[in-house]
């Protein structure tokens, strides 16, 4: 990548995003938030993930790595046992195993209960995800096991939506 392709990505995370999803924890879970921006370039879509008051990763079973995906659901809803059953399964218009799945993005890594990530993908158009749903997952995907990766429950959930006036 150049270096003028570099600050051009600075530059535009400098900017309003496209479009954002505004994460909220599950009621298990709900000191976990954040918010994911989206940026689309004619590369892909540039994604910045900052999330807090992620589970310890001192606790038993916690290792602070945690799934991250985009999912095929439009709604952060659900039931009682899992309370984003509507957000659905990972994005997938492809039928692709995982971890090829549109959906599938890199790991987010707890940093006291902190993570920042930004990275840019061109598996999606921001136009293909719009009004789906950003889930975090309580373990690190193993980029093996199907279709989801074993990575755990659904901590927290945002739809990603348009930003006012866009």
């Amino acid at each position: 990548m150049s270096e003028n392709t570099l600050r051009a990505f600075a530059y535009r995370l400098c900017r309003r995003p496209d479009a954002f999803a505004c994460i909220k924890g599950s009621s298990e879970h709900p000191s976990v938030t954040g918010s994911v921006r989206f940026y689309q370039t004619s590369q892909g879509v540039l994604i910045a993930a900052e999330l807090h008051g992620l589970p310890d990763a001192a606790t038993p079973a916690r290792s602070g790595v945690f799934g991250f995906h985009i999912h095929a659901g439009a709604s952060c809803t659900g039931t009682p046992s899992d309370p984003f059953a509507d957000a659905k399964t990972h994005y997938d218009p492809h039928n692709f195993d995982h971890p090829y799945h549109s959906g599938d993005l890199p790991p987010l890594f707890s940093n006291c209960g902190n993570a920042l990530s930004i990275f840019l993908t061109n598996r999606f158009s921001l136009a293909e995800v719009m009004g789906r749903t950003v889930v975090i997952h309580s373990k690190p995907d193993d980029f093996t096991t199907q279709p989801s990766g074993n990575s755990g429950e659904k901590l927290a959930c945002g739809r990603i939506t348009a930003l006012c006036g866009n």
